[in-house]
């Protein structure tokens, strides 16, 4: 993977504020990459688990928690309302996205 591309993302999803989130897609425009929403999730899910960047408020498009049902979805879940992010159904409201 293009380490510029790895780099740019990282930067993007560190700049999401607690409290909001982004989309997988809507990071990799930012990074300028569009089309390349899955390479940003496959960058997410290879992070340390001791990693600071917050990874947690990278979604699917529609707002759906990609991992729904496993541990790292809940995780995922727990971490979103400790921000006061609402989820409803493995699901984040559109309110809480980044330029919506």
């Amino acid at each position: 993977m293009d380490p510029s591309f790895r780099d740019a993302v990282y930067q993007i999803v560190a700049s999401i504020p607690p409290g909001a989130v982004s989309s997988y897609g809507a990071v990799a425009r930012q990074a300028g990459f569009p089309h390349h929403a899955r390479f940003v999730g496959r960058l997410m899910s290879q992070l340390p688990s001791d990693t600071r960047l917050p990874w947690h408020r990278v979604l699917r498009g529609d707002g759906r928690i990609a991992l729904a049902g496993t541990p790292a979805g809940e995780e995922q879940v727990q971490r979103l309302r400790n921000e006061n992010v609402t989820v409803l159904s493995g699901r984040v409201p559109r309110q809480y996205f980044l330029g919506r």
